[in-house]
C-alpha cells in the first residue's frame, strides 16, 4: 500500500462502488446516511469550530470527493477545497422543555436529507445552541465518504484542530501518508 499518482480519476473502492449504484438504483435515498451528534458544554468558538470543520475536510481526501458517472460506470473526482456552510440554529429562546425534544428533531431531520453524490459535499454540519454554554453538533455524512469507524477519528481530529485554533497554535496533526484513494488503487491491483 502506497501513494498513487492524482493524475486522471482517482480509482474507487468496490464497498464506493456498491454505494455509487444503490444511489443510482434509488436516488435521494438517504439509507447510506452516517450522522453523530456530539453535546458540547461550556463557551462555543464558533469560528474555531468552522475552521477545525474545514480542516478536517481538507486532510481527508474522501471528503472532498464526488462520484459521477462515465460510460454508466462511477468515478470519483476529488476537488483542491469544499465550500460547505457550517448551518447555526439558535433554539436558546425556545421554552427549556422543548429545546430537547427540538434538537432530536432537527438533528433527525437533518440525517434523512439525501445527498447528491454528483455535485457534493458528503458532509454536512450544523450546530443547535440550546444556551449560552449548551450546544449540540451535528455531523451527517454519506457512507460512499466515510463509515462508522471513522466517525471516531473525525471527532478525534475535530477536538485537536479545535483545541489547537482556540489557543492560536497551529494543529499538531501530521499530514496523512496515506488517503482513501491510495486503499482504492491497492485493492484493485490486489484483487
Amino acid at each position: 500500500l502506497a501513494p498513487t499518482p492524482r493524475d486522471g480519476a482517482p480509482a474507487i473502492s468496490f464497498a464506493q462502488q456498491r454505494l455509487w449504484f444503490l444511489d443510482q438504483w434509488q436516488p435521494g435515498s438517504p439509507q447510506y446516511n452516517i450522522a453523530a451528534a456530539v453535546r458540547l458544554t461550556g463557551p462555543l468558538d464558533r469560528g474555531a469550530l468552522e475552521a477545525s470543520l474545514r480542516a478536517v475536510v481538507q486532510r481527508h481526501e474522501a471528503l472532498r470527493t464526488t462520484f459521477t458517472a462515465r460510460d454508466g460506470k462511477p468515478v470519483a473526482q476529488i476537488t483542491d477545497s469544499v465550500d460547505f456552510d457550517l448551518r447555526y440554529l439558535e433554539l436558546s429562546d425556545l421554552p427549556p422543555d422543548t429545546r430537547e425534544p427540538e434538537w432530536k428533531r432537527l438533528a433527525s431531520e437533518e440525517a434523512r436529507r439525501p445527498f447528491d453524490l454528483a455535485s457534493g459535499p458528503l458532509l454536512r454540519a450544523m450546530v443547535l445552541q440550546l444556551a449560552n454554554d449548551a450546544h449540540v453538533v451535528v455531523v451527517v455524512m454519506h457512507h460512499i465518504a466515510s463509515d462508522g469507524w471513522s466517525i471516531g477519528i473525525l471527532n478525534r481530529e475535530l477536538a485537536t484542530h479545535y483545541s489547537a485554533f482556540v489557543a492560536s497554535r497551529p494543529c499538531p496533526l501530521p499530514p496523512l501518508p496515506l488517503q482513501y484513494a491510495d486503499f482504492a488503487d491497492w485493492q484493485r491491483r490486489w484483487l
